[in-house]
Parts: structure tokens; C-alpha cells; sequence
């Protein structure tokens, strides 16, 4: 900022109410002057739209996907070209989403930045999850329909075909960004999945590394990672599955090696710590400090796998911003993930701050 923004801003602090025309008096500016100063403050993210509203800090906001999932299993074996008798489930979900709940539920300050159709599901949606977050930065839209997720499953519970309706995120555009970048640049951490849109990805990735804003990408899928610049410069974290590694990286992994061959070729597009998840073989990390090597998980009763991929990024997260070095940090995200484990919700309801510690203990 420069002189005259800095004051100007200074103004507002003292009073958010001040007009234009005061401000002009008190600055010795046009009217219109302080108007592109006002402008420019908000382009930058010192205020959020025309009210001079000023962003709260906030440890971390979350952008992407939030969606309803719907689980439907079959009770008999599966016949195709009939119908079969079955029980179904929803809950919330969305990896953004995802994310953001559990970070809520261990004590950080999380925004949500996401978009819900204008619909029950939205509704929805939004109502449950701003008990652990802020969802201010989040938008209804009345000409699309919240985003599902539908997982059909035979009777011994393996995934026969999944349907996702989330055209909802084809409607995001840099400019949908640009309106709450202020809420990202009073944030001390981003957390981002592909969902949306790459020239999307792209802006957020270049704009929080001019502005040193720390950014973790967490991807969706294998085919939603391609959609990430070949430059990644900018990205803090990345933490993916082995799919989603191989797609980034062009690299078969078939061995112990070629984790860590697909993480260098990614810390080489510019990510500086990398993190690659295995299931039950644990994770493997990778950093531009050189720091390298795998972590095996603790042997535990399974309940449901959903989810535990988000938590293990909520608990990494949540790691970091205390200021733990990458392999405990890594540790941290493993506990969380078998809390959820633990857990037939895709967000266990029983996880906080002290129970994730404790499970951190008896592991680790």
C-alpha cells in the first residue's frame, strides 16, 4: 500500500461508517480519487465490497466442493436390469466442505468458500456446516442444482458405479474469486481442491504466492488433478493419492521408489512439500528442505474409509498451523484419519482437539 491508501484505510478502522466525501475532506483527495483508493484496497483484499467491511483473520479458508453424498447398497447380491431391494444414506460432503467441518471441530477459525444451489440440499448444507465454520464467503445459486454425489454399492459393500452431478462448479469464474479474495488474504492458510474450474486453480495459485499467503491443493480425483497448471509454483502443501500422483507426475508407480520418484517430479512444478497416500501402507512425504520418507499407520478397526482421505489433510493442516515439523505433522493427519476411520459418518462427530491428541499418543 502506499502512503495515501495506508491512511485512508486507517480512516475506515476508526470508523467503517465514514463517507466517501469525508474521507476526501480528511485526506485533502477528490471524491473520486478515494474512490479508486477504495477500489484498489478492495481489489487487494484490505475490504470486502462497498460497506468498507474488514476481513476477520481467520486460520484457514477452504475452496471447493460442497456436496450431498448418497449411499445406496444393494441388501441382496446386485442385479442389473431390475430392481433390487436396498437401504440408503445421505450426509454432507464435498472435500472442501469435508475439510473445513473437521478443522472447525478441532478448534480452527475456518471460512468456507463454496457454491450450493438455492434448493433444500443447499439449504441444507449450509445449515449444518456453519455450526463449525464460517460460510459468509459461500454462495446459493438459484439456477443450479446443489451438487450430488451417488455411490451404489453391492451388498458386500464394494462400490458398483458412483454418479456425480456437480455441473453447479462449471459457473465459477475468476471473478467469483476476486469478490472474496478478502477473505482469503486474511487468511493464514488456504486449503483448495479441484473442483472448480483450472483457470480458477491457476488464479488462486499465482495470486497466493505474489502475496505469500501459504496454499495446500488437495485433488478431487485423478481426472480433476490435470486440470492444475504445469506450474506450481505458489502451492505449499499438495497431498494426493496414488492415482492423483501418477496423473501429476506421468509417473507409473509400482514400487516403494517410484512414490518418491512421482513426489520429486511434482516438488520439481514447484509444490514445496508433497505428500502421497497409500491406504493401509500409510503415506509417504517428500520436501523441498529435503526431508523424505514414509509412515506406516497403526493397525485399527475399520468402520468406513469415507473420508478419512479429508481428514488426514484436516489433521496435517491443523498440524502445521501449530508449527509441527512435517513428519509429525503427517503423524497428526494419520490420527485423524483413524478417528474417522472409526466412524460410519464421513466427518466423525465425536473429533476435537483432545481426542485427536490422544489417539496421536497411543500410536505415535
Amino acid at each position: 500500500m502506499n502512503e495515501k491508501e495506508s491512511l485512508i484505510l486507517q480512516l475506515i478502522k476508526t470508523n467503517p461508517f465514514i463517507s466517501q466525501i469525508e474521507l476526501a475532506e480528511k485526506t485533502g483527495l477528490s471524491r473520486s480519487a478515494v474512490a479508486g483508493y477504495i477500489s484498489s484496497l478492495t481489489k487487494d483484499g484490505k475490504l470486502l465490497g462497498r460497506a468498507y467491511i474488514l476481513p476477520n483473520k481467520k486460520d484457514i479458508v477452504a475452496i471447493g466442493g460442497s456436496n450431498v453424498d448418497r449411499k445406496i447398497q444393494s441388501l441382496k447380491t446386485l442385479q442389473y436390469g431390475t430392481s433390487n431391494p436396498a437401504e440408503s444414506s445421505q450426509s454432507c460432503g464435498g472435500v472442501a466442505r469435508n475439510i473445513a467441518e473437521n478443522l472447525g471441530r478441532l478448534g480452527c477459525d475456518v471460512s468456507l468458500m463454496t457454491v450450493v444451489g438455492e434448493d433444500p440440499e443447499g439449504e441444507w448444507l449450509l445449515d449444518y456446516t456453519k455450526s463449525f465454520v464460517d460460510i459468509r464467503p459461500s454462495q446459493k445459486l438459484s439456477d443450479q442444482p446443489t451438487g450430488t454425489y451417488t455411490a451404489i454399492l453391492d451388498n458386500e459393500g464394494e462400490m458398483a458405479v458412483a454418479l456425480a452431478d456437480m455441473s453447479i462448479y462449471d459457473s465459477i469464474d475468476q471473478e467469483f474469486i476476486e469478490k472474496r479474495w478478502g477473505y482469503i488474504a486474511a487468511a493464514s492458510m488456504v486449503v483448495m481442491d479441484t473442483n472448480f474450474s483450472d483457470d480458477v486453480l491457476k488464479q488462486v495459485i499465482t495470486r497466493c504466492e505474489i502475496e505469500n499467503i501459504p496454499l495446500c491443493i488437495t485433488p478431487v480425483s485423478s481426472p480433476k488433478v490435470k486440470k492444475l497448471p504445469q506450474n506450481l509454483q505458489g502451492v505449499t502443501w499438495l497431498i494426493a493419492n496414488k492415482d492423483e500422483a501418477e496423473a501429476l507426475s506421468e509417473i507409473e508407480i509400482k514400487e516403494e521408489g517410484d512414490y518418491f520418484k512421482a513426489a520429486e517430479r511434482i516438488h520439481k512444478k514447484g509444490v514445496e512439500k508433497v505428500v502421497i497416500t497409500r491406504g493401509d501402507k500409510g503415506l509417504i512425504y517428500y520436501t523441498k528442505e529435503g526431508e523424505a520418507g514414509a509412515i506406516l499407520p497403526p493397525k485399527v478397526e475399520v468402520e468406513d474409509v469415507t473420508g478419512a482421505g479429508d481428514s488426514l489433510v484436516s489433521g496435517i493442516m491443523y498440524a502445521y498451523l501449530k508449527g509441527l515439523d512435517t513428519e509429525n505433522a503427517c503423524k497428526i493427519g494419520i490420527a485423524c484419519s483413524i478417528l474417522t476411520l472409526r466412524s460410519h459418518e464421513t466427518v466423525n462427530p465425536a473429533l476435537n482437539d483432545l481426542h485427536l491428541q490422544e489417539t496421536f499418543k497411543k500410536y505415535f
